[in-house]
C-alpha cells in the first residue's frame, strides 16, 4: 500500500515512516506537514492511504477531508490525533478510522489492515 504521511511534527512523521517501513507491504511515498502541500501530492500521487493529522494546518479538517476524496475518490484516510475528544468528529466527517496518537503502534497498523480489507469496525 502507498502511504502518505500528513502531519504537521517532523518528529512524529519520522516515527511514523520508522513504523511504517517495517512492514513489507506498507510504503511511504509522500509527506506533508501542510494542507495545501498534501493536496498538491494527492493530486499528482493518489495514495492508497492517506495518515491525517486531524489538525493539520492550513485548512478545517472536514473541508480538507472533502478536497481528498473529490481528487482521489478511492483513498482511505486514517484520522490522527492526540485529542481523543476528535474521534467523533472525524468519523462523522468520512474518514474511514481513527487512532488516537496515545495508541499503541499495533493499533496504527490494524487500523490500516482493517481499511484496506474494507470492513467496518476500524
Amino acid at each position: 500500500m502507498r502511504i502518505i504521511l500528513a502531519e504537521n511534527r517532523r518528529k512524529v512523521r519520522f516515527a511514523l515512516r520508522a513504523l511504517l517501513e517495517q512492514q513489507a507491504e506498507l510504503h511511504v511515498i509522500g509527506e506533508a506537514a501542510h494542507a495545501q502541500n498534501l493536496l498538491a501530492q494527492v493530486e499528482e500521487i493518489c495514495p492508497d492511504v492517506i495518515l491525517l493529522d486531524w489538525e493539520l494546518p492550513g485548512m478545517a479538517a472536514d473541508d480538507l477531508l472533502s478536497a481528498l476524496r473529490r481528487n482521489c475518490p478511492e483513498v482511505l484516510v486514517v484520522a490522527l490525533s492526540g485529542r481523543v475528544s476528535a474521534r467523533r468528529a472525524a468519523l462523522s466527517a468520512g474518514v474511514d478510522a481513527f487512532v488516537s496518537k496515545g495508541d499503541p503502534p499495533e493499533r496504527l497498523l490494524s487500523a490500516i489492515d482493517c481499511c484496506a480489507e474494507r470492513c467496518s469496525t476500524c
